[in-house]
């Protein structure tokens, strides 16, 4: 087995490791803060029902940056969708055999990767033409975004300029799952792109883009606008 191989296989055990173990310790560490005060960000709902719907529009449709800037939510929300159909797209390299829906959503997957560059591309303008934001920004917000901006074009090259063997690929990858170890192809631009992806998956559990579980836990969204119906009760 070559070095390249060995090398790749620990990468990603240890990659692995570290985005389930750091994610699951911060929304842990999410779920025990305390909330003490009430602070739904009005107009909130006022019964549970209501939270979940709210939750429900956030997460799916961004409905606060919507009402905040219609030109953020525009970049914020392609790029948020086309990367759920990218990362649904790779799910053939880990299944065998490949799910019939996964297999009918592959040529969405493959446009949906120059959106997401869209996508990244106008939330990262915004960073440098607009003041108040490019004033808060720091280096590693712009090192973040030229991160997911390279692991897509990395991809990209890989199918129009550099092409692998992507049955090599999967058998990687189903090695891992299945501890059952195979030749890692040795195309540079592959191996680039990988390795783009193992150094994601160990900053993720630390940076801001924690945000995708944190939003569940955020108390100015979750919490339901009942404080004067519990006061006259208790009144």
């Amino acid at each position: 087995m070559s070095v390249l191989t060995v090398a790749f296989t620990f990468l990603f055990y240890f990659a692995s490791a570290i985005i389930l173990l750091g994610t699951g310790y911060k929304i842990r560490q999410y779920a025990l803060t305390p909330a003490p005060l009430p602070i739904p960000t009005t107009p909130a709902p006022t019964t549970r029902a209501g939270v979940v719907k709210r939750m429900l529009l956030e997460v799916t449709l961004f409905s606060s940056l919507f009402k905040a800037n219609k030109w953020i939510w525009l970049f914020g929300w392609i790029m948020h969708a086309a990367l759920l159909f990218v990362l649904l797209r790779h799910l053939r390299y880990f299944t065998d055999p490949v799910w019939s829906w996964v297999v009918l959503i592959q040529p969405i997957g493959l446009y949906a990767a120059f959106a997401f560059i869209f996508g990244l591309g106008g939330l990262w303008a915004r960073r440098f033409l607009v003041d108040r934001v490019a004033y808060i920004s720091s280096p590693s917000d712009h090192l973040m975004l030229a991160l997911l901006v390279a692991i897509a074009v990395s991809g990209l090259g890989m199918k129009y300029v550099v092409p692998t063997d992507i049955v090599a690929v999967k058998a990687f990858f189903l090695g891992l799952i299945y501890f059952d170890w195979h030749p890692m192809p040795s195309d540079w631009l592959l191996n680039l792109h990988l390795l783009l992806v193992a150094l994601l998956m160990i900053i993720f559990p630390f940076s801001k883009l924690l945000h995708a579980p944190g939003v569940f836990f955020s108390p100015t969204r979750n919490q339901v606008d009942n404080v004067r119906e519990r006061g006259s009760t208790r009144g």
